[in-house]
């Protein structure tokens, strides 16, 4: 499938031929792409995920107005291992800048892949305009809890955030709609999507079916501005501008460390906590020891990813096994010690734990008149 983005923008090739992809020219190549040479780009299209990489060749040509730019992607039920193509996707645009229309290694790549297509044969394989595009549906992905990534993009994201990523921890848990804006390139920011949903992991059965699922929606433009209007929960990123002025459809905007909200009930939750320091602490020196057991050790099984993901994966099952524990006891109540115990500030964090009761259905849950002064 290419995309050329100047002039008529659209798909001129993918696999199958008869997929909608109506609209997916705009997700593959992100608004202001002109200004970089090369990106990629994670993003939906209705039920499925898209990785798209994009690169852009000057050309001596009015027709092209000096400039060839072209996007090469895949879609699939899942995002988890897309990034395991991403190499193949890089090469395979480079090649079509230099060789338009040359199709036949995204044709061999379309029928490698056919075999893990679902036998209704709604899989695609696509090329698109300013973009060439491979799409397989691959059906062999990991479940998202056993999500792979790529290196280094976890260590990034602390580094980026610093202390902020409590702030967007206690949002995620709390299923907010997270936007996060940044000009191109794109690519490192829809790794902060990611990074986001890792945040609001639960592994205790039972806990958080009744609530919004954390939906990552990675690149979104002008035209899915409908489809955020009826999202609950989502985390997403953009590279235009006017939507931090459509307040209505985040809680949150993230602009570049600058996390903010417009909704006067959120804002102090964007106060850090002196647990939410402590947290952060704990975190930083368990990356310290990692390192330096990998440069001593040449621990080459443990990362950074898996470090991130775990110390929050417990950190959450920690805050609902203490309220199970403590609705299901003869005096369901919580106390400054129960908090304590899940790892949280009594007073600091009052408000985001009341925010959490209402959310996760514990409304049967008393609250000590001890937590009810910060």
């Amino acid at each position: 499938m290419r995309l050329e983005e100047q002039g008529d923008d659209h798909v001129v090739w993918c696999l199958p031929k008869d997929m909608d992809l109506e609209g997916v020219e705009f997700k593959a190549i992100a608004s202001g792409s002109h200004r970089v040479t090369t990106d990629f780009i994670y993003f939906r299209k209705g039920c499925y995920f898209g990785l798209a990489c994009f690169a852009n060749m000057a050309v001596e040509s009015t027709v092209e107005r000096g400039a060839r730019m072209k996007s090469v992607g895949i879609l699939s039920p899942s995002y988890t291992l897309l990034y395991r193509y991403m190499s193949f996707l890089e090469h395979q645009v480079r090649l079509q800048l230099q060789s338009p229309g040359h199709y036949s290694p995204l044709e061999a790549f379309y029928e490698d892949k056919r075999a893990l297509l679902p036998p209704s044969g709604d899989g695609v394989v696509t090329a698109c305009p300013a973009n060439a595009w491979g799409a397989a549906i691959n059906h062999s992905m990991h479940p998202e809890m056993k999500i792979t990534h790529p290196a280094g993009c976890m260590s990034q994201f602390i580094r980026f955030f610093g202390e902020q990523i409590m702030v967007l921890w206690k949002l995620a848990l709390l299923r907010r709609r997270i936007l996060i804006f940044s000009p191109p390139p794109v690519g490192v920011v829809c790794y902060r999507v990611y990074c986001c949903c890792c945040l609001a992991n639960i592994s205790i059965p039972g806990v958080g079916v009744a609530v919004p699922e954390f939906r990552p929606f990675f690149y979104v433009n002008v035209a899915d501005i409908s489809a955020l209007e009826n999202e609950l929960s989502y985390v997403a990123c953009t590279t235009e501008k006017i939507f931090e002025e459509k307040k209505d459809l985040y809680d949150v905007y993230v602009d570049n460390q600058n996390v903010k909200t417009y909704r006067e009930g959120l804002k102090p939750l964007l106060r850090l906590s002196t647990a939410d320091r402590e947290k952060y602490r704990k975190l930083t020196e368990q990356r310290q020891m990692l390192l330096y057991s990998q440069e001593e050790n040449g621990d080459c099984v443990s990362s950074e990813e898996d470090l991130f993901i775990l110390f929050f994966l417990e950190q959450n099952n920690r805050i609902f096994q203490t309220l199970s524990e403590v609705a299901g006891s003869p005096d369901p109540t919580l106390t400054q010690e129960s908090v304590r115990a899940m790892g949280l500030d009594p007073h600091g964090d009052r408000l985001f734990l009341l925010h959490l009761l209402e959310i996760y259905g514990y409304d049967t849950l008393l609250v000590s008149e001890q937590l009810c002064c910060s």
